[in-house]
Order: structure tokens, then sequence, then C-alpha cells
């Protein structure tokens, strides 16, 4: 299990967010919603979430068969039709180095493979106390 701890005091809306291993990132809303901008915001977290995975996934990947990849490179652009009550993440690529086609369709299903792209395509359940 993953814990994550965080924490909110009287600053809009700078939010503290712990590991279990002792990192700390900062949350907070864009100042056109009342905040101040000091962080990400709960959406870019997840976009975040889903493009770090993705990256390591491949590069592991990369290195266990020994191509020639120098860099990758991802941009995640999340969005939300409250009306159809649908989020889209858009997820774009881009391999540096030496692959073929059929490398790179093999990279793709490996991206696809990845623990928060599995996460977030099969069924979610969130259990909340309150104390």
């Amino acid at each position: 299990m993953n814990t994550i701890t965080a924490s909110i005091d009287t600053r809009k809306y700078r939010t503290e967010i712990k590991s279990a291993s002792g990192n700390i990132v900062i949350a907070d809303e864009p100042q056109e919603v009342g905040g101040k901008n000091l962080g990400f915001s709960p959406s870019e977290l997840l976009a975040s979430a889903l493009a770090s995975c993705t990256l390591i996934t491949l590069r592991m990947y990369i290195d266990r068969k020994q191509w020639d990849v120098t860099e990758i490179n991802i941009s995640v652009d999340f969005e939300k039709n409250t009306e159809q009550n649908v989020s889209l993440l858009s997820r774009k690529i881009e391999i540096i180095g030496n692959v073929d086609e059929s490398q790179k369709e093999r990279l793709l299903k490996i991206a696809n493979s990845c623990p928060i792209h599995k996460t977030l395509t099969n069924t979610i359940q969130i259990q909340t106390t309150l104390d």
C-alpha cells in the first residue's frame, strides 16, 4: 500500500502532500479560482502521475532491451466534459533515438501497460471515512 497524507491550513488552497517515504509536494489551485498557483493543481497531479509512470515504464523496458533511445518526452492533456460526464487524458510520446516502426508499436503497447494507465482504465473504487 502506498500511503499519501495531505493537509491544508487557512492558506487558500495550498495543500502539502507527503509520501510515506518522506517526499513532499505542494498542490494549489490557479489564481483565477482563488489559489496562489504555488504548485500543481489536483488535475495536473493526475496527469503527472500518468506521464511519469509512462516514462518510467518505457525507460525500464528500453533499458532491458538495450535499445538506442537517448530521451523520451511526453505531454498529457487532461480534459473534463462535465455535460457528458467524461474525462479524457490525451498522451503524446516522443522517442528520441534509433527505433524502427515495429519497436515503436511495441513501445505503444508498453506505454498502455504502465500501472497508472491500467488503474485509470479499470474500475476504481474510493472508500472514504470521516473521523
